[in-house]
């Protein structure tokens, strides 16, 4: 006859390959849900464009942030993390991310909001250039679920533009 602890192993092994296919199940069936996420981000004011004493420009903006990411939320979707970010090319980097808002989203009814708020985070270039730069505004998402691997994806809004001269 087998011994105790054998028939333990076995019982254990079983059942930790049982959950781990129900798992993989689980984060496979995410692929079929049907996401069509929105937003739109509208500046409101420029409440100052300086340069700092050590040369770097700085900018704060106003911004209303409205977003509908409801269709991220499955029954397998722990939370959201969301962003904004400005985006702009220099001569020295062809991508430069600015993070000016985040937010942890836990709950689908949460997820549909509109927001009227200043950069979260300071928005500033290393160096100075800034002035005239067109940038765009991008709403980034990751999906943590409960089980399975994350994905992220986002939403580039463009046509913004910073002013010539400092205010």
């Amino acid at each position: 006859m087998h011994s105790f602890g054998y028939r333990a192993n076995a019982l254990l092994t079983f059942a930790v390959t049982i959950l781990a296919f129900i798992c993989a199940i689980a984060s496979f069936s995410d692929n079929f849900s049907n996401q069509a996420p929105s937003a739109q981000i509208q500046i409101l004011n420029i409440n100052w464009f300086q340069k700092q004493p050590h040369g770097n420009d700085e900018v704060s903006l106003t911004m209303n942030i409205t977003a509908d990411l409801q269709s991220l939320f499955t029954w397998n979707t722990k939370q959201v993390f969301a962003f904004v970010a400005a985006e702009y090319e220099t001569s020295k980097n062809t991508l430069n991310q600015v993070s000016l808002w985040d937010a942890i989203i836990p709950e689908k009814e949460e997820a549909n909001f509109w927001i009227q708020i200043s950069n979260k985070y300071r928005f500033i270039d290393q160096g100075h250039n800034l002035r005239g730069k067109d940038f765009n505004l991008t709403l980034h998402w990751h999906v943590m679920p409960k089980t399975g691997k994350m994905f992220a994806d986002k939403i580039v809004m463009s046509g913004y533009r910073l002013p010539n001269a400092y205010r």
